[in-house]
Order: C-alpha cells, then structure tokens, then sequence
C-alpha cells in the first residue's frame, strides 16, 4: 500500500512540474511613478521571459508611469530596450497619458508601442485568457 501512495504521490508532482513548462500570457500592469516599480516590472518580465521562453508578455505603461518609456527619463531604459527587442515581449503605452503629458512619440525607447487606451489594452488582453499583474 505504501508503494502505491508513493508512486501516486510521485506521479502527481512529475505532472505539476510539467505544467509549469507551459506557456503563459501575462499583463503587467504600471502605473507608478515611483522608479523602483519600474525596476521591479522589468526584473519580473525579464525573469519570466528567460525562464518561460515561449511564452508571451506585455508591460503596459499609462498615468504616472510615463517616464519608464522616455528616452531621455527612463532609469530603466537599457533593460526596457532589450525586452522590447524579444519577440515574446511588448512594451505598450498610452496614447492618452502620451498626449496629456505632451510627449511625442519620438520620445519614446526603442521598441515601445502606442495603444490607443492603456486600460482598454489591459482588459483586452484579459478578455483573451491573459493573466493580469498590477505591480506597485
């Protein structure tokens, strides 16, 4: 009988550890002005997108959280360049909190992406089986 439950209990986590091989979608969401949010977004991302290579992810950038994507504001703009380079990653930003702040999209990094309506992106993505991380 002991055998048996081991040999359940065995199958049961081969089988979890094989799940977490599948791949994820995942929306971060980041609304902060406060740069150690922008540091901690990019690290998950960063973290997740080597460890989950085949899966997908998207920051999305609106409100107060313009700076992170600013060419010439960003303090996380080297990391946020090489993210936005992986096919698997997409870096997006308000167009309303774009133009409320008076930037151009030639001030934006590399790579970053204009959405008409951050929070609109952010439910569609859920509304397609994506998870949702608001990060803060």
């Amino acid at each position: 009988m002991k055998k048996y439950i081991l040999i359940a209990i065995a199958c049961f986590f081969s089988l979890n550890l094989l799940a977490q091989d599948k791949p994820v979608k995942i929306v971060f969401d980041v609304t902060s002005d406060d740069v150690k949010v922008h540091q901690k977004a990019v690290r998950h991302v960063k973290m997740m997108s080597e460890a989950y290579p085949d899966s997908e992810f998207e920051i999305v950038v609106y409100s107060g959280a313009l700076d992170m994507v600013l060419n010439e504001k960003s303090s996380v703009a080297e990391d946020l360049k090489k993210l936005a380079s992986d096919e698997h990653v997409t870096v997006a930003v308000c167009s309303g909190t774009m133009a409320r702040e008076n930037a151009d999209k030639s001030a934006l990094l590399p790579g970053v992406i204009v959405v008409p309506d951050g929070i609109l992106e952010i439910a569609q993505k859920q509304g397609q089986g994506w998870s949702y991380i608001k990060e803060q």
